[in-house]
């Protein structure tokens, strides 16, 4: 069980720098998802290191089914909002499906947008071929987190919410696709649903990089939830990887301390628990 920490009354707003200091001491970085003003000023109080205005915001807020609805204009606006009510975490803006995939002019224009709305970093999905869109946007000063794994906005291409990287030839294409983003320029690497020896292996493979790791077991730089699981405010049955910490009681800024802790003491994820 992790005690909630204290919030920092000294606490520095977060840039690039000091999160890859955090990584190259060996310190857990703490990334939570945020939608709006309110929930993003918790967050921040509670001493979450990075704040991430994700596309699953189309389920979390929109009721959508998938993230794929999801446009740009809500980008903007939720990162926006976000932005507002932050003080000091890392903002990381998502851009969504159809917003850099046709070609690189497009991906420097959607991502000029969200930086322009508050955003300090992008994020993207995919190995591959986005690796030239990661080096076209980090030469023009735009810090890139890239996202592999279980990417939602590919979840019919993929054939629905599976484990990526469970055999030898898919755990070799995503270690292949990291290194190509880490070469590219990308900062950070968000690992979702893969098998914790693969994730360890795309960080010891790329020991620049910060991975975050969400159902990629502990041996990731960092971690990341959705807050509404988190909290416990998604109904219905949650992800293995996905722990309540709402259970031990308290209010919303007491289980948001706790996941702090967790995550930096190391608790949590319990590979036990919530890896595969």
């Amino acid at each position: 069980m992790s005690t909630p920490a204290s919030p920092d009354p000294v606490r520095k707003p977060m840039n690039l720098h000091r999160l890859r200091e955090m990584h190259g001491k060996g310190e857990k970085i703490v990334m939570l998802t945020a939608y709006d003003a309110s929930f993003a000023r918790l967050a921040d109080a509670a001493g979450v290191d990075a704040l991430l205005i994700g596309d699953s915001l189309g389920m979390v807020m929109q009721g959508h089914t998938s993230t794929v609805p999801v446009s740009l204009e809500d980008m903007i606006y939720h990162t926006r909002i976000v932005a507002r009510g932050n003080t000091n975490a890392w903002v990381i803006g998502d851009l969504p499906f159809g917003s850099y995939q046709e070609s690189i002019e497009q991906a420097i224009r959607s991502s000029v947008a969200l930086m322009q709305a508050g955003a300090q970093m992008v994020k993207l999905e995919g190995g591959g071929w986005t690796a030239p869109v990661v080096h076209a946007l980090t030469e023009r000063g735009i810090p890139v987190c890239a996202h592999l794994g279980l990417t939602p906005q590919s979840v019919h291409a993929l054939g629905g919410y599976r484990i990526q990287g469970r055999d030898e030839a898919g755990a070799a294409t995503l270690r292949r696709h990291a290194k190509e983003l880490a070469d590219a320029g990308a900062s950070m690497l968000v690992l979702e649903l893969m098998p914790s020896a693969v994730a360890a292996d795309v960080q010891a493979d790329n020991p620049g990089v910060m991975t975050i790791g969400i159902g990629a077991g502990s041996r990731t730089a960092g971690q990341v939830l959705v807050l509404q699981d988190m909290l416990r405010i998604t109904r219905g049955k949650l992800p293995r990887f996905v722990r309540d910490f709402t259970a031990e009681g308290g209010s919303i800024e007491d289980a948001l301390r706790r996941y702090v802790a967790a995550v930096k003491d190391g608790s949590f994820p319990d590979e036990s628990i919530h890896a595969y």
